[in-house]
């Protein structure tokens, strides 16, 4: 119910020059207030200027280079260039493109604050205007507009007929993107790291944040849950286990690989460890900009050994053994590997 094995899905947007795949609610039920994309983008390849109407967009770059081109509110113009590890955020309602300019394929992971995004792209915008519409527009005859090959469809994905030089602007850093793999880990021990784009560090999120977390050979996120945000993550690499309980007592437990993604409501209980011989690497997407999370290690403890003892029917003596940590440890080892 919570797992989803996105890399086996179909695109249901492609063109001779890339594709996208959908994580949406239609296709994923469980998901709620959020989404995720899958786009990837061949050589000169140009994602059609666009708008998303009802959602913010988190983007996450796992491959090649691309220049966003963003007009926002206010007549803000912003061009910059994203490579692999970087992300960037694009307010809801801003016309926004995505070019390859690299010379390899391109691929974007996309992450929007609703569970069912709403696209208006550029081409099929301007061809609903009568050419009497766009010639008052801009002030030119009608008849200036009549050589347009108008369809129904939009564009979606373009091809450029030549590769576009990447100009000096465009390696200006923007405050809609953020360089999220050279960033200083808010965790690193043996077990793996984390490093974070939320609020605090980059001021431009409003309702998501992204967390890059590795855990190692050895690495597990300690159980833990979230009290006031959903998570969505996409596996990006190596193999991993998963258990999440519901309210109503079902615990959810399965093994995930790349490509595959999951959900997790809510302050559900969950934890994660690594099953393989590399590093399990999952981007984890929250629908707050400033997500918390409570884990075992701080929160069980901060109860008496007689209330605890009490609850799951043994002596306080069996608690006395177990560490008391004032703040979380977040990831631990897994010195008890399981089968």
């Amino acid at each position: 119910m919570h797992h989803f094995r996105f890399s086996a899905q179909s695109p249901q947007n492609q063109t001779d020059h890339g594709y996208r795949i959908l994580a949406t609610k239609s296709n994923f039920p469980i998901l709620k207030n959020m989404s995720l994309y899958k786009l990837v983008l061949n050589p000169q390849a140009l994602r059609e200027p666009h708008w998303h109407a009802n959602a913010d967009e988190l983007g996450y770059c796992t491959k090649g280079e691309m220049v966003i081109s963003l007009y926002a509110n206010g007549n803000e113009r912003e061009k910059f260039l994203i490579s692999a590890g970087q992300a960037f955020f694009i307010p809801s309602g801003s016309l926004h493109s995505l070019e390859n300019s690299g010379k390899e394929q391109a691929e974007l992971i996309l992450q929007f604050s609703s569970d069912e995004p709403e696209d208006f792209g550029l081409s099929s915008v301007i061809n609903m205007f009568s050419d009497e519409v766009l010639g008052n527009t801009w002030g030119m005859p009608a008849s200036y507009f009549s050589s347009l090959q108008r369809s129904p469809k939009e564009a979606f994905i373009a091809q450029l007929p030549l590769p576009g030089a990447i100009e000096k602007v465009e390696r200006y850093v923007s405050k809609y993107q953020y360089a999220l793999e050279e960033s200083s880990p808010l965790i690193s021990n043996g077990g793996g790291s984390a490093k974070v784009a939320r609020q605090n560090v980059w001021p431009v999120l409003k309702r998501q944040a992204l967390y890059s977390l590795t855990l190692t050979q050895q690495g597990m996120r300690e159980p833990h849950w979230h009290p006031e945000t959903a998570e969505l993550g996409y596996v990006s690499s190596g193999e991993g286990r998963m258990s999440i309980l519901s309210p109503d007592g079902k615990v959810d437990t399965y093994t995930m690989a790349a490509g595959d993604i999951y959900f997790i409501p809510k302050a559900y209980p969950h934890h994660i460890e690594n099953l393989a011989n590399e590093d399990l690497k999952i981007l984890i997407f929250f629908d707050q900009a400033m997500p918390q999370d409570i884990g075992f290690t701080g929160s069980v403890k901060s109860n008496s050994n007689a209330a605890l003892a009490a609850i799951l029917n043994t002596s306080p003596s069996f608690f006395d053994k177990l560490p008391a940590y004032y703040e979380d440890l977040f990831i631990v080892d897994k010195i008890n590997p399981e089968n």
